[in-house]
């Protein structure tokens, strides 16, 4: 049988805080200060399509980290003229803030002001005219990148004290220890930090927003898969109604008569008759009662029928219909064709008119055989089609015809496999007991969640060129 697959195969793990998290319970103020000391791990999310690109963010932010390094040396030893170890080690700390901002990123900014703060000191008496301070011009857009990951995973009221926190600590130093004749660099990291900061809040909104769309998408899935096999179950219900219904009238009736053609019957023979009846009406009320309620309440309704349920015995009428709107279908009867049980006829009847259905659907200008094998203990059923020879217009149905078959099949004990052929057509095949005596209790309760649905009026979801 075609491969199962789970509509949850998918799911979206939670952005915000979980749980666990030390800041869960605790009060704003509070939760803010654990928000901006805290040292958890947090890891930059890869991208999700293409899968070749997922790792792509993290080589960006490696290469980031390397280029502001070399960066950071170049300018303290060439233009600021800072000599020996510290210039080395000043850079490595830039670079290692910007690498660990992927994982760690606050304490990754707290590294990043402190790697700021060393090298605004360490330039303090090398400032010449023009020159800025306290930071550097390579300095300002190393410490860009960090803040960007910062505001790509912490709540906008955090990434909002982050900025200005990094944008005050930046005035407060121009005010206290501004270099005779240097610039200042305040305005150029007010404008820059803030821009880093809405853009990354901009890139986390829209990655949660994303986020959120596929878990709703998956929940939508899973309600369509629910309501579909409700459906199919409400309409096999309707049926069996039918079937049942006809039946027990028959009895009341037989059991009303059978006095009347025996000569001088016993008043036990009367009595026994009569509870007959009476238990038949009374069973016949209690199906109306339960059952009918499935029906549509609008008389014209064609989802309520009130003509007798098909059998086998009209696949010649099926297939001169389905020959009629222009696919050729041959059948072929194996084993002694005789009556079986209402329930096996009107499945067998029901697939075999899905599985065509799906054909003129998906495989226009294909060649069909269908055929019906009848076994000593179990009824085969196989419709198969050859690979279409044009394009198969857009379906608009519900996409639940697969799961219908299924449903009928398990529903007598039976079992049903579709899927596609070698010679690129589609083939679905069902075995239906011919006595089915006991039924599973329950079938299909995964509620849906195969990829291949239809009724008469939809496609699966499964990638199929027919049934």
């Amino acid at each position: 049988m075609p491969r199962l697959t789970d509509v949850n195969e998918q799911r979206v793990p939670p952005a915000e805080p979980t749980p666990s998290d030390p800041v869960k319970g605790a009060s704003p103020s509070l939760a803010l200060a654990l928000e901006l000391f805290t040292l958890r791990r947090d890891p930059l999310p890869r991208m999700g399509r293409p899968r070749w690109l997922a790792r792509l963010p993290h080589a960006l932010v490696a290469y980031a980290a390397m280029f502001f390094g070399f960066l950071t040396t170049e300018q303290l030893m060439d233009h600021y003229h800072v000599k020996g170890g510290p210039p080395l080690a000043a850079a490595l700390l830039t670079a290692l803030s910007i690498w660990l901002a992927m994982f760690r990123p606050i304490a990754a900014w707290w590294l990043g002001l402190l790697a700021a703060g060393w090298i605004a000191w360490m330039i303090h008496d090398t400032v010449g005219p023009g020159q800025t301070w306290p930071w550097t011009p390579g300095g300002i857009f190393a410490f860009a990148p960090v803040l960007l990951l910062v505001a790509l995973r912490v709540p906008p009221r955090v990434t909002i004290w982050v900025v200005g926190i990094s944008v005050a600590l930046t005035g407060a130093a121009e005010v206290t220890f501004h270099p005779d004749g240097s610039q200042i660099s305040s305005m150029g990291a007010t404008v820059l930090f803030g821009f880093v900061g809405l853009l990354g809040y901009a890139l986390r909104a829209l990655r949660l927003a994303r986020g959120e769309l596929v878990e709703q998408e998956t929940l939508t899935a899973e309600e369509r898969a629910r309501r579909t096999l409700l459906e199919e179950r409400s309409r096999i219900a309707r049926e069996l109604h039918d079937v049942v219904a006809h039946h027990m009238s028959v009895i009341s009736i037989q059991a009303q008569v059978a006095p009347h053609l025996v000569d001088n019957p016993s008043e036990e023979l009367k009595e026994n008759l009569a509870g007959i009846r009476e238990n038949a009406l009374e069973a016949l009320t209690e199906l109306r009662r339960v059952l009918g309620v499935l029906r549509s309440e609008q008389p014209g309704d064609p989802a309520a029928p009130q003509h007798p349920q098909p059998t086998l015995a009209e696949l010649d009428g099926l297939v001169d219909n389905v020959r009629g709107a222009g696919l050729d279908v041959t059948t072929e009867v194996a084993g002694v064709r005789r009556p079986l049980a209402p329930g096996v006829e009107l499945t067998a009847y029901r697939i075999v008119q899905e599985a065509l259905s799906n054909c003129l659907r998906h495989a226009p200008g294909s060649q069909v055989e269908v055929g019906v094998a009848y076994g000593p203990r179990e009824l085969h059923l196989c419709v198969a089609n050859s690979a279409p020879t044009r394009p198969a217009p857009p379906s608009q149905g519900a996409g639940h015809g697969l799961l219908g078959m299924r449903e009928r099949a398990g529903m007598l004990g039976g079992e049903l496999a579709a899927g596609p052929s070698p010679d690129g057509g589609y083939e679905v095949s069902a075995v239906l007991p011919m006595d089915p005596q006991n039924p599973p209790a329950d079938t299909g309760t995964d509620t849906g969640t195969r990829t291949g649905t239809g009724t008469g009026t939809g496609t699966g979801t499964e990638k199929k060129k027919a049934p």
